[in-house]
């Protein structure tokens, strides 16, 4: 059993050298949640002693909520200047995920939710450029905080080794550690980007994408901490077929149980869930490009083994994929733009099957090492 408070100063110095780099005169955007105002010192602290300057940013769920509840309307639709010049000038951004309370947006209004979202799109597209032209670097973590442990069904205990285990600083040595799945996971992404079509068979599903020529990402924990996936985006016309995902889908707290979508022409055409369906809908419709996937992915950090309702470790799951509705990230060359991405994943470790131009390459949870 591992404490995170133990591995502080170790995941700090992990984040700031081995995810985003920080150096002399770099401009340094922390943000977090007031659960992890320790753990954001000691990363501020970091960034310091590398020269760098750290601006650090208080997220906060009262505020949050407050938006939907209390602001007038015209406030929905306003993007302030000086958040779009702090994304535009910044030279590297740390995302410290740690909320007081996890679905702040639960009752609030869907309508209200879509049409922020639409208005926000001006600030998802400007981070994706830059992602794509590689001026900024960024990295998404997490803390353990009790709002979270709880999400997970987890005592604080359970939930502190779960996460140290997860950004591998149960290691001798965590960067070398990442370096190593690093190396492997790049003998997937060769793999798949040799293939021109991908089909996925297992419960509830049987779909089809259209990837060649797309670039596969390989997330080796530098942009999320923990990383541990290869993605792309699959061509914004060539998704065919039906999918049902195992798990249940968060959007900015609001939770959707037993999505089903099903594709035509790359585009959703039907949409279900038993949970959450009115959201599901909603959100489907904040724009056009909500309705095509942006991501194709593959979860592969083995050291992940249960869902916790937080994308930024489900979607790593091994032996799991995950689909995003909404933005596609331009490195891999999808073109999809929304003002939403939204990962949904599916657990293909029972009873499942991938195809690479119909050859069998991945089954229930695993590549075929054959491959590789």
């Amino acid at each position: 059993m591992y404490r995170f408070v133990s591995k502080t100063g170790e995941a700090a110095r992990l984040i700031v050298d081995y995810c985003i780099s920080a150096s002399r005169g770099d401009d340094v955007a922390v943000s977090f949640g007031l659960p992890a105002i320790d753990f954001a010192r000691a990363v501020a602290l970091e960034v310091l002693s590398r020269g760098a300057y750290p601006l650090l940013n208080l997220r906060d769920e009262y505020v949050a909520e407050a938006m939907y509840r209390l602001a007038p309307e015209e406030l929905l639709d306003y993007i302030s200047p000086i958040d779009m010049y702090m994304l535009e000038k910044v030279d590297a951004s740390i995302s410290i995920i740690s909320p007081l309370h996890t679905k702040p947006l639960a009752t609030a209004d869907p309508g209200k939710v879509a049409r922020r979202s639409r208005a926000s799109r001006p600030l998802t597209e400007l981070f994706m450029k830059r992602d794509g032209e590689g001026s900024l670097r960024w990295t998404v973590t997490a803390y353990p905080a009790p709002s979270l442990a709880q999400e997970a069904g987890m005592g604080l205990l359970e939930f502190e080794d779960f996460v140290v285990r997860a950004l591998k600083l149960h290691e001798d040595d965590p960067v070398a550690a990442w370096k190593r799945q690093a190396e492997w996971q790049e003998k997937v992404a060769a793999l798949l980007s040799k293939a021109s079509e991908l089909r996925v068979v297992s419960s509830g599903t049987d779909i089809t994408f259209r990837v060649e020529g797309r670039i596969w990402i390989n997330d080796d924990g530098k942009k999320n901490m923990p990383g541990g996936e290869v993605f792309t985006a699959p061509h914004e016309d060539g998704v065919e077929g039906v999918v049902t995902f195992d798990f249940p889908a968060v959007w900015r707290g609001l939770e959707v149980e037993g999505v089903r979508l099903e594709f035509r022409g790359g585009q959703v055409v039907k949409a279900s869930a038993s949970k959450g369906e009115e959201h599901l809908r909603r959100i489907l419709e904040t724009d056009e490009g909500a309705k095509r996937l942006g991501e194709l992915a593959f979860g592969l950090n083995y050291d992940i083994q249960r869902h916790i309702k937080n994308i930024l470790f489900d979607e790593k799951i091994g032996g799991t994929m995950h689909m995003a509705l909404g933005a596609a990230y331009p490195s891999t060359g999808g073109r999809n733009q929304s003002a939403i991405h939204w990962d949904m994943v599916k657990d293909l470790r029972r009873e499942s099957r991938v195809y690479a131009d119909g050859d069998l390459i991945f089954e229930n949870g695993r590549f075929i090492e054959d491959y590789l």
